[in-house]
């Protein structure tokens, strides 16, 4: 007979996030002289939802921006799903915050570009084209033009090709700048939604400090240019609740009269 053995259980480190992006010591400086970003050290878990928070010319927009593998930088490096970025990939895609949509084209061929680029059959791209206009709430709206749209319904057409191309990495360029202060909750909501069906790595550059801690995990505030890492926050709000009761939550909006403490010094 062999004699049972007791021990205490041994404690298992918690496993960190896998890491979707890195962002390796990197730096820009433009041609004019002016230094956009210094020593940038970063990780994006992947799944998460990740704000880039400060003042305006701290180099959220150059920072995404290098990510996506459109603005090179000056030193440093961004690795995506293990491989250095060096130029931009199927694994990436943008949401501009001026649409970028094509005026001559339809609704469909918009949002199934990406896909068109790709070399996609026909049929496949506007089938999956189909489904994210469905699913950013525009059935119905297909054969439509970019001037036949609200300002709203446009920035939807940019959402819905940015889902088409499945990518990985979703990098937002302060996608709902452009927008009233109604369809900006709404659409809040929505990415909320299509993030838990997607599971995407989101990447969210936003000057609102509400909306960041609304919609993320984690909150990276840069300073003043040349911008630098100066705080992450994780906000940590359970959002099983209606969007009301987590704007009216007192632990909301702590965060949020915290990060402004933080940040208004710099305002203009």
């Amino acid at each position: 007979m062999i004699a049972a053995v007791m021990t205490r259980p041994r404690e298992v480190a918690p496993v960190a996030p896998e890491a979707s992006v890195e962002v390796r010591d990197l730096c820009k400086v433009y041609p004019t002289g002016t230094e956009a970003l210094r020593g940038i050290n970063l990780t994006f878990p992947k799944g998460q939802f990740t704000s880039l928070l400060g003042p305006s010319g701290c180099g959220k927009t150059t920072l995404l921006k290098i990510i996506a593998g459109l603005v090179p930088a000056t030193s440093g490096e961004v690795v995506v799903n293990g491989r250095t970025v060096t130029k931009p990939g199927p694994e990436r895609a943008f949401v501009f915050q001026d649409f970028a949509l094509m005026p001559w084209a339809t609704v469909l061929r918009n949002a199934a570009f990406g896909l068109e680029l790709r070399g996609v059959a026909r049929s496949e791209r506007e089938a999956t084209a189909k489904h994210y206009i469905d699913q950013v709430g525009l059935a119905g709206f297909e054969n439509r033009y970019p001037h036949e749209l609200s300002g709203g319904m446009r920035q939807r057409v940019g959402l819905a090709r940015a889902l088409a191309v499945k990518a990985d990495v979703l990098l937002l360029d302060e996608p709902f700048s452009a927008v009233d202060e109604q369809n900006r909750r709404k659409f809040q909501e929505d990415l909320l939604q299509l993030r838990q069906v997607e599971n995407k790595t989101l990447i969210f550059v936003t000057h609102s400090i509400e909306e960041a801690v609304y919609l993320s995990d984690r909150i990276v505030l840069l300073s003043p240019r040349p911008g630098r890492v100066s705080d992450i926050i994780e906000p940590k709000i359970s959002r099983e609740r209606s969007p009301e009761d987590i704007r009216r939550d007192p632990e909301y909006l702590d965060i949020v009269e915290d990060i402004w403490r933080g940040l208004r010094n710099y305002a203009d």
